[in-house]
């Protein structure tokens, strides 16, 4: 008899059943079916008081979910939003908040410009673009010449942070002064100080030249000559 019946009625049990794919697109998927379903029972009441009613109870069934959040200012505008973008704007009632606008909702963000604007020297990335910027712009002093070794020294941790060999000082100098235009020219400041260095090594050379030379003992030999000639003149008086 079961078997008949199923049989009989099969027609009438496959027109009866509903599936996601034949009803409508839900517009907010995480608060589900039936609060949309409540939502659009709720645009078609007649009388503008039930209206607000029917709004406010949806709004503490869509908080229920967030009970921490749900009488947080921020939060409950944000509910206000949603039932508003859930009703596709048909919701008419009296709204503790601005109502959105469709074309605000649906208004497409501005293209972004691709960041990486030095494409040859991606590791140094475009913070370090913005300080050598910064630098350019200020009048040459000791401020500037602080910023600029700091700027030297942020390139060379982040040239080692993906360059796992090791890199001269003059390599960083070098891309600084490209980087910068040729207004940050650290490697002139280098010679300077190298032929510093030089000068001061070829002094010392020199003075060491003209200062008398020591035996073994620690005794210059100015000094032994000295106290020969003195006990020769000594023997030769007697």
């Amino acid at each position: 008899m079961a078997e008949k019946y199923i049989k009989e009625n099969a027609n009438d049990v496959v027109h009866h059943l509903e599936y996601n794919a034949e009803r409508p697109h839900l517009i907010i998927p995480e608060y589900g079916r039936h609060l949309q379903k409540l939502i659009d029972q709720a645009t078609l009441i007649q009388d503008r008081e039930e209206r607000n009613k029917a709004a406010k109870y949806i709004i503490q069934v869509m908080g229920s979910l967030n009970p921490h959040l749900r009488d947080v200012p921020d939060f409950q505008h944000k509910l206000w939003d949603q039932i508003f973008i859930m009703s596709d704007f048909k919701l008419d009632v009296d709204s503790p908040y601005p109502i959105p606008s469709k074309d605000v909702i649906h208004l497409k963000p501005e293209r972004l410009a691709y960041p990486q604007k030095n494409p040859k020297y991606r590791f140094y990335g475009n913070n370090i673009k913005y300080m050598i910027d910064v630098a350019n712009s200020w009048e040459e002093g000791e401020m500037k010449n602080a910023l600029v070794k700091v700027i030297a020294n942020h390139m060379k941790k982040s040239y080692l942070s993906w360059n796992k060999d090791t890199v001269t000082d003059t390599v960083i100098f070098e891309h600084l002064f490209e980087l910068s235009g040729g207004k940050l020219n650290l490697l002139q400041s280098t010679e300077e100080l190298l032929n510093t260095n030089d000068l001061m090594r070829t002094n010392k050379k020199m003075s060491n030249k003209n200062m008398p030379q020591q035996n073994n003992n620690g005794k210059s030999n100015k000094n032994k000559n000295g106290k020969k000639n003195f006990q020769k003149n000594n023997n030769n008086q007697k």
